[in-house]
């Protein structure tokens, strides 16, 4: 097996994946950024209920589509299904590009077309990640799962950064113009994969019970329900880092929507680092799951007494850091020990539940930021990571 950080690199076909992603990822998290912006400042004023409501409804169909989505990955050619979904959301960005430029844009358009997007993402989500296994192989997986979460934090230091610049510059619907633009490098990279050294998986047969096989192959690993119930916690009450950045920017802090990007930006520092780090294990083990969780919770209760927007920012590359020590371990392990044939199934419930678990706890922390201040959010997400630690401690205790 090959050694080094970037060994995964040296695979063709993941080279040119990585290229094409690394693109359309900074074109989603501009996207992102100016659709908070947008909404916060733009088509409300400084409604962190209503950034809630938005993520709620780009989030909610991981859960809603469950387990339709995984049985997806399993049973399709993942290389077709991506090509698909991902030139459905090249749609999407730019018919909200469109209405945006335009100025028709009203907040109910938003918000149809967040659902839609996450009904895409619900599908594209556990075909990119089970994917990623196509394209190295076991060997290299963990490496491979560590550079990919690499590329998406480039992309979060980059993405931001650059909106705020074309917010402040053109105007926010230029973001989503641009974002629409970037899936065209995606579909050519997909395009011109070498499907002779691909490593297709175990197809998923078709029959009576198989789209909740899923649940029941979960039911009975004990390792697995740990960590769901710890996405869970951490996704519905952590994971919320737009209503969190964006309120503190906007509220605490004063700032417009460059202040907004950079604070973004930077938290992709300690994200980009924790997956850096992710990529020169040989293997995750449970433990970085307990230590993620625990600086995740620090790093929030820090986060929630800075008194200037320079600490708020050193707090959020903890944060960072935290986040994807846990997200990264979590999904290299849950691949690792899992069949390969239910390998999409297992996938999707981990989605469902540390992203699709954001409809739950989005609105509510939006509504704690709104009526009580952004502190106390930050003091929600810090109390996901402390009980987060201590599911991880007790299945750490019973496993010994």
């Amino acid at each position: 097996m090959a050694k080094g950080t970037f060994r995964s690199l040296k695979v063709f076909n993941y080279r040119v994946w990585a290229v094409g992603s690394l693109v359309s990822n900074v074109g989603t998290w501009m996207q992102r950024t100016a659709q908070d912006w947008l909404v916060l400042a733009e088509l409300t004023h400084h409604s962190a209920t209503a950034v809630g409501i938005i993520m709620g409804l780009q989030f909610g169909p991981q859960l809603l589509l469950l387990p339709w989505t995984g049985f997806a990955a399993d049973r399709f050619d993942r290389r077709k299904l991506l090509l698909a979904t991902q030139a459905a959301s090249g749609m999407l960005a730019l018919l909200l590009g469109i209405l945006v430029v335009t100025g028709l844009v009203q907040l109910w358009h938003v918000d149809v077309l967040a659902f839609l997007s996450g009904c895409v993402n619900a599908i594209d989500m556990p075909a990119r990640q089970t994917f990623v296994s196509d394209l190295v192989g076991d060997d290299d997986l963990s490496n491979a799962v560590a550079l990919n979460s690499s590329s998406m934090n480039v992309a979060q230091m980059v993405g931001p950064a650059v909106a705020g610049m074309v917010i402040a510059a053109i105007g926010s619907g230029w973001a989503f113009l641009i974002n629409a633009a970037s899936f065209a490098v995606v579909l050519v990279s997909l395009s011109y994969l070498r499907k002779s050294e691909l490593h297709p998986s175990l197809r998923a047969k078709r029959a009576r019970g198989s789209l909740v096989e899923g649940f029941r192959y979960v039911l009975s690993r004990p390792d697995l329900k740990a960590i769901l119930w710890m996405l869970f916690l951490m996704g519905t009450f952590g994971l919320n880092f737009p209503v969190f950045i964006s309120t503190m920017s906007v509220k605490v802090f004063q700032g417009g929507a460059g202040q907004y990007g950079m604070l973004t930006s930077v938290m992709a520092v300690g994200t980009l680092a924790g997956a850096l780090l992710a990529a020169g294990r040989e293997k995750p083990r449970f433990g970085l799951l307990l230590i993620g969780a625990a600086t995740f919770g620090i790093g929030f209760a820090f986060a929630a007494i800075t008194p200037n927007v320079w600490l708020f920012g050193a707090a959020l590359v903890i944060i960072g850091i935290a986040t994807l020590t846990f997200t990264n371990s979590t999904s290299s392990l849950m691949q690792l020990s899992t069949e390969p044939v239910m390998r999409g199934r297992v996938m999707a419930l981990r989605l469902a539940i540390g992203v699709g678990a954001t409809p739950v706890g989005a609105p509510i922390v939006g509504w704690v930021a709104d009526t009580f201040g952004p502190r106390w959010a930050l003091c929600v997400g810090a109390m996901s990571g402390f009980a987060a630690a201590a599911v991880a401690l007790r299945h750490l205790l019973n496993r010994r």
